[in-house]
């Protein structure tokens, strides 16, 4: 088992799940965060620690949600993004972002509405 960050991150960028990671398994893009699965150790602590509410565990797989894919994004894009292993300041505008609502696939951008594939500034 791994955990996984889908779309929820996308333009809040908590870092409130890097705080608690024991072991640093959490990469940075231009707007949201992904986490490493072969890093991840299952350990739980970042799931209740996300605001967005964007952390999921890989035995709770929803396919509504888009969870494979972003399954794969994780993996793909944590090995391309600098680490992350401080907390930071939310993206702006992350408050105002309705949690519970996140965002959609956009079957026109198979990386998803507002994903951007640049890597973030990491620690």
């Amino acid at each position: 088992m791994t955990y996984f960050v889908n779309d929820k991150c996308i333009k809040c960028k908590y870092t409130d799940c890097v705080a608690v990671c024991p072991v640093d398994c959490f990469y940075e893009g231009e707007n949201m965060l992904v986490i490493n699965p072969d890093e991840c150790i299952d350990c739980g602590v970042c799931e209740p620690e996300c605001p967005a509410g964007a952390i999921f565990a890989d035995t709770d797989v929803d396919p509504a949600r888009g969870d494979e894919f972003w399954l794969k994004m994780n993996d793909e894009y944590s090995r391309k993004w600098p680490v992350l292993t401080q907390q930071k300041d939310p993206m702006e505008g992350a408050d105002e972002l309705n949690p519970e609502m996140g965002y959609v696939e956009d079957p026109d951008n198979p990386k998803g509405k507002d994903f951007s594939a640049k890597p973030g500034p990491g620690d």
